[in-house]
């Protein structure tokens, strides 16, 4: 009976193939067959979370530029050019005239420019603190990165066990459909040959089994459209390409269970989050130096030149005289920039110190919480490892004594009860199984998530 339910769903997926791939030889149609370690690389790929990280990350790069930028010198000119009023040396020689009329007729055109230029030599930290914090900061962006890429593997994976467990499911299915034809078959035989086994309302009972496993049948359907749509939805497919699943059924694999202490040092070493509180407090501490760095000057070394030309104006040679549109000089001098306030630096300081404390807090929480979640996803493991063999031997007694019960019954000796039990207490844990292959596969999903194991992630 097995063998035909298989031989039944072969065939409909068969059908169900050859109508795919009509699809995908119709014009601007594709299927894509991805196993799982193709469908997490293209959701890596497409997964809008790692573009919105990646750009984080250009961000901080971005910063970290700025900071070590701040070492080299910095140039400011500016150039002007506009009317001026013409000037003769004989207004200020031999006297100053003090009482020169305006005229706009003595207008003229003049140019100017005007460059300084100054070197940091020392900052008390300033630069270098802010360095070290966007070094830091760059490390943090790059384990987030890491991190969501970690949650996409995840998700995928859920998807694609769930489509494997929705087929599992139909599988089930069709081969208590079949046992109920079967059955009906052979009590309408019974009714009539007006056998004394032949009762009518058995066959009541077996179209109420039927109704509730075709019901079953309909939402196994649905659950394997919906796990597939969210499948594609997650690998970022155009609507013209559609997705299914490589691996043809959902198995245990052959593999001990990792030991529980080794996890859980594992996760300490490698997850993401770990990595990014480690590297936040380093770049939080070199934020509290740079701002009580501010407490102090900067001392810089300082070049300035400046040139102005008009046409109708004397140039005057007198260093007790500036003269604004016509002159050039220049020079070099030893600076110090010193802001002094009455509160807002010790405010910006006890600020960066409240965000580091809050990061000593969130790692104590990550201390006890991480090792945690890495235990109960292994308990959960093993508990689903010991559930596959419960239900298979479960599955497998239901099924001899269904075989015994239907045989009792056409011997006309036995309760058409025993075989309506015996095969719902083998579909229960018939699904029960396949459930448990699924619970264990995404228990090892949720711990390799909790230990950080790393998904290659190309760059975009």
């Amino acid at each position: 009976m097995k063998t035909l339910a298989h031989a039944a769903l072969t065939a409909f997926l068969v059908i169900a193939l050859t109508a795919g791939n009509t699809l995908a030889g119709s014009p601007g149609h594709t299927t894509l067959v991805l196993d799982l370690e193709s469908c997490i690389s293209t959701a890596l790929q497409a997964a809008p979370e790692i573009g919105e990280a990646q750009a984080d990350l250009a961000l901080t790069s971005s910063k970290l530029e700025e900071a070590k930028a701040y070492r080299y010198p910095q140039i400011n000119v500016m150039s002007l050019f506009g009317p001026a009023p013409g000037a003769k040396r004989e207004d200020i020689s031999p006297t100053i005239n003090t009482n020169k009329s305006f005229s706009i007729r003595d207008l003229t055109w003049f140019a100017s420019t005007d460059l300084t230029i100054t070197q940091p030599l020392w900052t008390f930290g300033k630069i270098s603190e802010n360095m070290k914090a966007a070094t830091h900061g760059t490390e943090v962006d790059k384990s987030k990165k890491q991190q969501k890429g970690n949650e996409v593997a995840l998700e995928v994976k859920k998807y694609y066990y769930s489509v494997l467990l929705a087929r599992e499911m139909q599988t089930v299915l069709a081969e208590l459909q079949l046992y109920m034809l079967q059955g009906k078959k052979k009590i309408q035989e019974l009714i009539d040959n007006e056998s004394d086994s032949g009762d009518p309302m058995d066959l009541y009972k077996l179209d109420a089994y039927s109704g509730e496993i075709n019901k079953y049948m309909e939402e196994a359907l649905k659950g394997e459209q919906l796990a597939t749509a969210a499948l594609k939805a997650r690998l970022g497919l155009a609507d013209n390409v559609d997705v299914t699943v490589a691996t043809e059924r959902l198995e245990l694999p052959d593999e001990p269970l990792p030991d529980l202490n080794s996890a859980i040092k594992k996760a300490r070493l490698q997850r993401p989050e770990f990595k990014q509180l480690k590297e936040g407090m380093a770049a939080r501490t070199a934020l509290v130096e740079a701002a009580k760095a501010n407490y102090y000057p900067d001392i810089f070394l300082a070049g300035m030149a400046s040139w102005a030309y008009a046409d109708n104006r004397d140039r005057i040679k007198n260093p007790y005289i500036s003269d604004t549109f016509k002159h050039a000089y220049g020079g070099v001098a030893l600076g110090l920039k010193w802001h002094l306030d009455f509160g807002i630096t010790s405010a910006k300081v006890a600020g960066e110190q409240a965000q580091l404390n809050r990061l000593e807090s969130t790692k104590v929480y990550a201390d006890n919480y991480i090792p945690l979640q890495a235990k109960k996803a292994w308990l959960e493991m093993q508990e689903a490892q010991k559930n596959v063999s419960i239900t298979q031997n479960a599955y497998q007694s239901a099924k001899k004594w269904g075989a015994a019960a239907l045989a009792n019954f056409d011997f006309g000796i036995g309760n058409p009860r025993d075989v309506f039990d015996a095969v719902s207490i083998y579909g229960k844990m018939k699904a029960a199984h396949y459930q448990s292959i699924f619970d264990y596969k995404m228990a090892k999903a949720n711990l390799e998530y909790a230990l950080g194991d790393h998904q290659a992630i190309s760059p975009k």
